[in-house]
């Protein structure tokens, strides 16, 4: 059996899970409330970001990754954006990306994702 190590665990939930050769970064938001989707999306990222370095990967390394937003008709666009920008060239994980109702009102995206390591 391969040894789990969680980051940033609390009673609900773990920010980082390594387990199994994979790193699983769960559903990050922005703390900013700023009511642009571009801006939230850049800050989410940015956290992603950071949870990879804490696991010693970089997003090179992703393989797949769940994008959920508050409204996708206004803001998918927007999202993408900021995420193609982002995505390293031609290493571009799977990914999924629905419209949900998220944990605020204030919260127009929320992104997951699932690299190796």
């Amino acid at each position: 059996m391969s040894e789990i190590i969680r980051f940033e665990t609390n009673q609900r939930m773990s920010r980082v899970v390594k387990a199994a050769g994979l790193v699983f970064v769960g559903g990050q938001t922005s703390a900013d409330p700023t009511p642009d989707v571009k801006v939230q999306t850049a800050k989410v990222l940015e956290k992603i970001d950071g949870f990879l370095a804490q696991a010693g990967i970089d997003k090179t390394r992703l393989v797949s990754a769940q994008v959920w937003l508050s409204n996708i008709e206004r803001d998918f666009a927007g999202m993408n954006e900021v995420w193609d920008a982002w995505v390293p060239q031609g290493q571009a994980p799977t990914r999924a990306t629905v419209e949900a109702k998220l944990a605020a009102p204030h919260l127009l995206v929320e992104i997951a994702v699932v690299a190796a390591q």
